[in-house]
């Protein structure tokens, strides 16, 4: 019985990990490198966008909470996605947006990994977290919170990585939410800053520009000075 389990548990791992390349590799073949980065793609798509946004903004929230969703348990980077819901949304839709769907996503994503692949992760990971686990026992959801706070792991690693805690699922929700709100405020502030500037500008705008601007440059420095933040606070969390 035992057996056939592990059978069972490798076979859905497998096509999980088929299923992500597939929809990566179908993502990426939509367009080319030099399409998504051409100035005139990204000011055109803006206007549709942003038409679409004026007609009906909770039907085009409510797709990208469920392409979110998708994403972020197809195990895809969180940044580039905050930045598109700025510059797509606004500043406070694209927080609201983006923090729902990716927290739902990694939720998933964990009670996925909790059941099919925790062994698998445990294997891999343990001997390089293990001291996490004394935390987490201390105070499941406080330390969670923290462990979301201070990043210093890929997301999809860090998404997954409490499979070996055994945390609780509403543990897990709600730090999640919590701990991903102060970073994901400042790219979502970023990636609305450069719709404005698009907005603004028929041409490309210059570096200068860019830098220039304070709907740029005020959420820059303050993501850096969260990021010096994080850094301090993750040698301490991560210490043995």
């Amino acid at each position: 019985m035992m057996e056939k389990a592990k059978k069972i548990k490798l076979f859905v791992g497998l096509f999980y990990v088929a299923l992500v390349a597939g929809f990566l590799y179908y993502f990426f073949s939509k367009f080319s490198f030099d399409e998504i980065t051409s100035y005139e793609f990204i000011k055109n798509n803006r206007d549709y966008f942003f038409g679409l946004r004026q007609s009906n903004l909770f039907l085009l929230g409510l797709i990208f909470i469920f392409f979110s969703i998708m994403w972020v348990f197809a195990a895809g980077f969180a940044s580039p996605l905050a930045l598109f819901a700025g510059f797509i949304f606004g500043k406070w839709f694209g927080l609201i947006f983006s923090l729902v769907g990716m927290t739902i996503g990694a939720t998933l994503l964990y009670i996925f990994c909790n059941y099919f692949l925790k062994e698998i992760i445990r294997d891999k990971f343990l001997n390089r977290f293990r001291n996490l686990d004394k935390k987490f026992k201390k105070s499941e959801f406080i330390y969670l919170l923290i462990y979301r706070f201070v990043g210093g792991i890929p997301f999809q690693v860090q998404n997954i990585l409490p499979c070996m805690f055994n945390v609780k699922v509403n543990n897990y929700f709600w730090s999640t939410f919590l701990g991903l709100l102060p970073s994901l405020l400042l790219i979502v502030s970023i990636g609305s800053g450069l719709e404005e500037i698009i907005d603004q500008n028929i041409e490309a705008p210059t570096i200068i520009d860019l830098i220039t601007s304070s709907s740029i440059y005020i959420p820059l420095i303050a993501f850096f000075s969260l990021l010096g933040i994080t850094i301090f606070f993750r040698k301490i969390f991560y210490s043995n």
